[in-house]
């Protein structure tokens, strides 16, 4: 981050009762995150009614800034509530303010009916926590609501379903903000998932689901130390040890995917960090994460980001200096 600018303000709204843990989420992540030595951002968190906040849990958290913070914020982000089927007036009149000024607005779990109260999903996908989704589309019919992605973004405006979700939404935010790599570090210091794409139009397919078991975890991680090569699913069956249709429905049972399509993944994230933190040429980050040829390194990605390798490295990257010319066919 060059000298002087100042970290994105990320305005935390606690509607109550508020979630704890979702109020925790926004912490964990965003303050670990570092650019060039200094903060990327600055958390703070905000009431209807600064002062002790009621808790899901039965406890009352002091909160000492009211919803005027909001005007100052780069991101507004909802948290979830235990009262999600009453939107408050004030956040909801805070969050329309914010919306005419052009800001990024989030939500976590049931704070999508926040948005939606406040009209800003009408017409738009949005997804909330699974047990509340028939509510939000019975009250809320105009917007478009997806029950089975763990978050979606349209526009600027992004939402997420319940509980861990939250964290994958923002990771995802700090992936648009600083790149895959800072991202990915943010994750590996908080002990969670790497970031998991979910509902963003230039920026996703379907999400990797959470992992459900670990029968499979050392042939997952042989297959991320050997990515670079043309690993097929023999190769994969071989080092597990079991056939090729035991491996399969094993990997499906626990990440949710075929072997392949997970392995498709994981090349197009290595793919990502080398655009962000190294010069490669392309067809070198092509052979490195095992895409093969810079031709094919541009289909995939183009798929998966909307961006050519050359646009990517160009919005992401993470050096200082200029990246080495790219002279490949797959600019």
């Amino acid at each position: 981050m060059p000298q002087g600018i100042a970290p994105h303000r990320i305005v935390v709204i606690a509607p109550s009762p508020v979630s704890m843990f979702n109020l925790a989420i926004p912490e964990m992540l965003f303050c670990k995150v570092e650019v060039d030595g200094r903060p990327g951002y600055e958390v703070v968190i905000c009431a209807a009614e600064p002062g002790p906040v009621p808790t899901t849990g039965g406890l009352d958290l002091h909160v000492r800034h009211g919803l005027d913070a909001v005007r100052e914020a780069d991101t507004v982000l909802v948290a979830g509530t235990g009262a999600p089927f009453e939107p408050e007036s004030r956040i909801v009149t805070a969050l329309r303010e914010a919306a005419a000024a052009g800001k990024r607005i989030a939500s976590l779990c049931t704070g999508a009916f926040q948005l939606a109260e406040a009209g800003l999903l009408q017409g738009r996908r949005a997804t909330t926590y699974w047990a509340h989704a028939d509510e939000l589309r019975r009250r809320y019919p105009h917007v478009d609501l997806r029950g089975d992605v763990l978050y979606v973004q349209d526009g600027p405006y992004l939402t997420s379903s319940g509980y861990a979700a939250g964290i994958d939404l923002c990771l995802h935010i700090i992936r648009g903000d600083y790149g895959a790599a800072v991202a990915n570090e943010v994750a590996r210091f908080a002990l969670v998932a790497p970031v998991r794409p979910g509902g963003q139009t230039q920026f996703t397919q379907t999400p990797l689901p959470p992992e459900r078991g670990t029968a499979c975890a050392d042939t997952r991680g042989w297959a991320m130390r050997n990515l670079d090569k043309p690993l097929t699913l023999t190769d994969l069956a071989r080092q597990a040890g079991v056939s090729v249709r035991t491996l399969t429905r094993r990997f499906h049972a626990e990440s949710g995917v075929s072997p392949l399509q997970w392995l498709l993944h994981q090349r197009v994230e290595r793919a990502k960090e080398l655009l962000e933190t190294t010069t490669l040429p392309m067809d070198q980050v092509a052979r490195a994460c095992g895409l093969g040829t810079a031709d094919s390194l541009r289909g995939h990605l183009v798929r998966r980001t909307g961006l050519t390798p050359s646009a990517y490295r160009a919005q992401f990257s993470r050096l200082g200096t200029a990246p080495a010319a790219d002279t490949s066919s797959a600019a």
